[in-house]
């Protein structure tokens, strides 16, 4: 692979993080607030908003370095209405735009609870739009290995599980923040954290089970037909890196999720929470990183 392929490599990831942390953040805030109040909702969610804008952001940049010319990277949205290409980018750019203004609408706590809702819940559809698109761009007749419903299935796995681990490592961080601040009530952003850790522990374990049926099911299907070539070259050439992929994301998706699932129950455990979420988070990274990299190598 060339320079030019891992860029995609990075903002595939990183954008796809990115939504998927926003779709996370926004359903364990709507949870949290339902426990405990808005108040003690956006302690445990203001911080880690933010920290979503610069992974997207880093990812756009990365994808300028795809491009011939990135000063000409304009021109790519104009064919909106047939390209799905410039579908991704206005989307990119959309979400970006309105995820920006939820952010600063959020920290500043600007206009009524409802009306934030409604620019998040604006944000989260682009985000979805913008993961879609990007599936479809790769949906070519003249690329049998791309053109199945594995792609979006498989875009969404990742935009789902990334965001998870990411968010639930992000609430870590907070809660050691706000420890070291010495912040009121912090036992009620125990409790909270404890809970987001323990939901976002079972949705890993799912979305890893989801996954992996993608991946068997999308082996099976390109075995016998025009798409052989691809699942013959993982064999020939890139045997170690799939099953370390596997490994990987097993690893940190199935057994840190299962023992953070399980240590979630308990109080007064969170510096364990914290790192069993951090290495399931560095571990199902690496793992979607190099699952990307062979969803282009072996096109």
């Amino acid at each position: 692979m060339n320079t030019r392929e891992w860029a995609l490599v990075a903002f595939t990831i990183l954008a796809q993080m990115s939504v998927g942390s926003f779709l996370v953040l926004g359903a364990v805030h709507f949870l949290a607030k339902r426990k405990a109040g808005e108040a003690e909702a956006d302690r445990l969610s203001d911080r880690a908003l933010l920290a979503i804008g610069p992974v997207l952001i880093l990812g756009m940049i990365a994808s300028l370095f795809h491009l011939e010319n990135p000063a000409n990277a304009y021109r790519a949205v104009m064919n909106i209405g047939s390209s799905w290409l410039s579908r991704e980018i206005f989307f990119g750019v959309l979400f970006a735009a309105v995820g920006f203004l939820f952010a600063i609408m959020q920290w500043r706590k600007l206009a009524s609870p409802t009306v934030r809702i409604v620019v998040a819940g604006v944000a989260a559809l682009i985000g979805v739009a913008l993961v879609y698109s990007m599936a479809r761009v790769y949906m070519l007749p003249n690329q049998p290995s791309w053109n199945s419903a594995a792609t979006p299935l498989s875009f969404f796995a990742t935009t789902l599980l990334l965001g998870a681990l990411a968010m639930g490592a992000a609430f870590s961080v907070n809660y050691t923040y706000l420890k070291a601040r010495r912040q009121p009530a912090l036992q009620t952003q125990s409790d909270l954290l404890r809970d987001a850790l323990r939901w976002i522990a079972l949705a890993s374990i799912v979305l890893l089970g989801f996954e992996m049926v993608i991946i068997a099911a999308d082996l099976v299907d390109q075995s016998t037909g025009d798409a052989a070539a691809s699942v013959a070259k993982i064999g020939e050439e890139y045997g170690a890196i799939f099953v370390l992929r596997v490994a990987l994301v097993f690893l940190g998706a199935g057994v840190f999720a299962f023992f953070l699932y399980k240590n979630a129950a308990s109080a007064a455990k969170e510096q364990v929470l914290a790192n069993l979420v951090y290495g399931a988070f560095a571990l199902v990274l690496v793992a979607e990183v190099l699952g990307r990299f062979l969803f282009y190598a072996t096109h």
